[in-house]
């Protein structure tokens, strides 16, 4: 789980700068950070938008629960 500081430290990334706080979040070359890119050259607060998103909501890592398994899985 991520500490609070380390996720302030990314929104505020992603804040000045939106491609880089989503590239370190998921990767330079993924859809994620091609996205953030377009929205950023065509308007800088949706780019501040999506990366929150990404970088926030997400595939939070250890986070999520499967809720589509069984409840008796023995």
């Amino acid at each position: 789980m991520a500490s609070n500081m380390e996720v302030f430290c990314e929104i505020l990334i992603a804040v000045l700068l939106p491609p880089l706080g989503v590239c370190l979040k998921r990767g330079c070359c993924t859809l994620e950070f091609l996205i953030c890119l377009v929205l950023t050259i065509l308007g800088y607060i949706p780019g501040i938008i999506y990366a929150i998103y990404v970088i926030v909501f997400q595939n939070r890592e250890g986070e999520t629960q499967d809720y589509s398994a069984p409840l008796n899985s023995a």
